[in-house]
């Protein structure tokens, strides 16, 4: 396709036919392409290759596929992906939910009303770090705030670096100056809890009614739940758009070394810290501690820092030495720290 960056065109052999999977449910696929949109399936050999849930396609993954006359497209393979979006799958179990592909910037939609809640966002922002993509956070229903340079103010705290929009979807208000954030081409995704505007801000973007809407909760001024899949759409600035359904929790799926990235100002401060070693408890020297007291960081946020920590440390040894090992040693006689 000649919407394909280098990197992914390096991977398809002349005469091959590509494609991006625009949507995906139980083994039917939608494919874009230059022709227009056709629907895919996966062959019962694709089954016996793949060796863990996220070997087959997902939303915004490219595949190459075979058609004969005007049948389905058989996808013969996913092109390595350049970003990868998961989460750990609801439950006691150890597996990799994989929501997207290939996407370049996430937007991390909350409204600024009582869905508002700081930590969530961190757990976000962690999450798309992870994935390599850039973040963008995103807060909705300015209209209905009564705090909003003060929850502006939070949320620019829990997340240094990253680019912070207010909007009014409902007017349309913010939106211009959000769409400067990706380039022609890029993949944006929009993930959020459910009812916080994003199928608004989907129609904003798309200038269209693509998505459907439900009145606002009076109650507690959340939408109803809407989306009910991931699915792709093409912006009119040539970009690729993906919405997902709302989410009641994202548990993490990753490695700890990426976690100073979410929390750059705690890993910062460390660095002063006397001790290589700091916990951040009652040691002399402490720069984490002495920002604390002087009302520069939120002791909050240090124990969020530490329970994502503990969260991804834990998912790893779980990876590596099983559940009911990894019990005994954090939880046991001699257990690690």
């Amino acid at each position: 396709m000649n919407l394909m960056n280098e990197f992914f065109s390096s991977q398809v052999i002349k005469g091959e036919q590509v494609g991006r999977i625009s949507f995906s449910a139980h083994g039917v696929y939608s494919i874009v392409t230059d022709a227009g949109t056709i629907e895919g399936r996966i062959p019962g050999r694709f089954y016996h290759r793949a060796e863990e849930s996220k070997d087959y396609p997902a939303v915004g993954d490219w595949v190459v596929y075979q058609r004969e006359n005007q049948g389905p497209a058989i996808v013969d393979r996913v092109l390595n992906r350049k970003t990868l979006l998961s989460r750990k799958k609801a439950g006691p179990g150890l597996d990799e939910q994989v929501m997207v592909a290939n996407v370049d910037v996430v937007l991390v939609v909350t409204s600024l009303t009582k869905e508002f809640n700081v930590r969530r966002i961190e757990r976000y922002v962690q999450q798309v770090y992870e994935s390599g993509a850039r973040p963008v956070i995103v807060c909705t229903k300015k209209d209905l705030c009564t705090q909003v340079n003060q929850r502006m103010y939070e949320v620019e705290r829990v997340a240094p670096g990253v680019p912070v929009h207010c909007l009014n979807t409902i007017e349309g208000e913010g939106v211009d100056a959000l769409v400067q954030e990706w380039n022609e081409y890029e993949t944006v995704v929009l993930i959020g809890s459910s009812g916080v505007g994003k199928s608004t801000l989907i129609n904003h973007l798309l200038s269209e009614h693509a998505q459907e809407t439900q009145e606002v909760r009076a109650q507690d001024h959340r939408g109803r739940h809407t989306t009910t899949h991931r699915e792709l759409f093409r912006l009119l600035d040539g970009a690729f758009l993906i919405d997902t359904p709302g989410m009641r929790e994202m548990q993490l799926w990753g490695e700890e070394s990426t976690i100073d990235q979410t929390f750059l100002d705690i890993d910062q401060l460390q660095k002063q810290c006397k001790f290589r070693d700091c916990q951040h408890e009652t040691e002399p020297g402490c720069a984490v501690r002495r920002a604390i007291n002087d009302g520069e960081l939120e002791e909050e946020r240090l124990n969020n820092y530490r329970k994502l920590k503990r969260e991804l440390k834990r998912l790893a040894l779980k990876e590596k030495y099983g559940t009911q090992r990894t019990n005994r040693m954090l939880h046991g006689p001699n257990k690690i720290q």
